[in-house]
């Protein structure tokens, strides 16, 4: 058989060329064929070491990661942005339920007694700031609220009767009087309690003529003839006045939906002098109610929310939505003496307990 020369013109000396790579340089023989065609068989990798490959994969990942991270900041934020985009835009058109641009607290007053500060200025960044420390979880309605959504029929509140002055919350049952058996606990304990807070009204009251200047614990008259002792004002405390009233105190501290750390709440005694009149006014949100125990009524009072009216009667409650246009009459004559209401404001019994948690933290009272 013939057989190749080799460069060194050694007959006989097959080679595999130069480093015995494929395709080098050199002689070959028919016999080594086989060897040859073998070897092309064999996959061919490029040379990667380990330790090169292992970084290479990490940086992979790390690119992975950081483009997620990216994606949900971007997600995170655009939500952000349409909640406060909302918020002022409610405003600006003059909504009851937006955010100012101005991310103040500024104060204002509406319904019986007097309101505490409205906190229509910094809800939206309050309710991001708890988000952030909490959960989103269950602040549907809350979000909806915030960004000033519109309330049932497309416009703010019920056929224009229910117009809340600052927060509206979408989906709770809407009616002018709520039943007595959604709050039983704390009904029961301030009817139980009537004549302990009817003797603390005694130990308070004075004779309400307006000549002789307004004794200490009262608040300005809302309007003529309308008096106020408040014993928690806008979700704080009035230490003096609850020293002073230990039984109506007493109650307050047993009930178990009283709002007495948010700016929404309010508890205290309500008099109307014979002749006064509170026009049509809506109170600040429906998130809550407000629960009147009759403690003095005379003949001729009258209370209307969203067109229905009643009455209080002594020693028992009624509980109000005053997000509902209400109107309060004392249309008696001088001798029935003042009308006295004991008010507590309690949570809408639809609110649930996150929504109620996420309200206290939006709408806490300022230090």
């Amino acid at each position: 058989m013939w057989r190749g020369n080799s460069p060194g013109g050694n007959p006989g000396a097959a080679t595999e060329g130069t480093g015995g790579e494929l395709g080098g340089q050199g002689n070959w023989g028919l016999e080594d064929a086989p060897g040859l065609l073998a070897r092309a068989s064999l996959p061919i990798m490029p040379a990667w070491p380990l330790p090169l490959a292992s970084s290479a994969l990490t940086l992979l990942l790390g690119a992975l990661t950081s483009l997620f991270l990216w994606y949900c900041y971007r997600l995170g934020s655009q939500d952000m942005q349409a909640l406060g985009a909302g918020s002022r835009a409610a405003s600006v058109s003059g909504g009851p339920r937006g955010c100012s641009e101005a991310g103040r607290l500024s104060p204002g007053s509406s319904g019986e007694p007097g309101e505490g500060p409205r906190a229509e200025g910094l809800v939206c960044r309050r309710l991001r700031a708890y988000a952030r420390r909490y959960s989103w979880a269950g602040m549907g309605r809350v979000r909806r609220a915030a960004q000033g959504g519109p309330g049932p029929g497309g416009g703010p509140g019920v056929l224009g009767i229910q117009r809340p002055g600052l927060l509206f919350l979408p989906d709770l049952p809407s009616a002018p009087f709520v039943p007595r058996d959604a709050q039983r606990h704390d009904v029961e304990l301030l009817e139980s309690s009537f004549p302990a807070i009817l003797r603390d009204f005694g130990a308070v009251s004075w004779d309400f003529s307006g000549t002789t200047p307004l004794p200490r614990g009262w608040s300005p008259p809302l309007a003529p003839g309308c008096y106020q002792l408040l014993l928690y004002q806008a979700g704080r405390c009035q230490p003096s006045n609850c020293r002073r009233c230990p039984g109506a105190y007493r109650a307050l501290r047993g009930l178990r939906t009283f709002m007495s750390a948010n700016t929404f709440g309010n508890a205290g005694f309500s008099v109307l002098l014979p002749g006064a009149r509170l026009e049509g006014r809506c109170g600040p949100t429906n998130a809550r109610v407000r629960c009147h125990l009759g403690l003095k009524i005379p003949p001729g009072c009258e209370l209307v929310v969203g067109g229905e009216p009643q009455c209080w009667a002594e020693g028992h409650c009624l509980l109000v939505d005053d997000s509902f246009l209400h109107t309060v009459a004392h249309n008696g004559s001088p001798e029935d003496g003042p009308r006295v209401v004991f008010i507590v404001d309690l949570w809408h019994p639809n609110v649930a307990g996150a929504e109620r948690q996420a309200l206290d933290f939006v709408f806490a009272p300022d230090p």
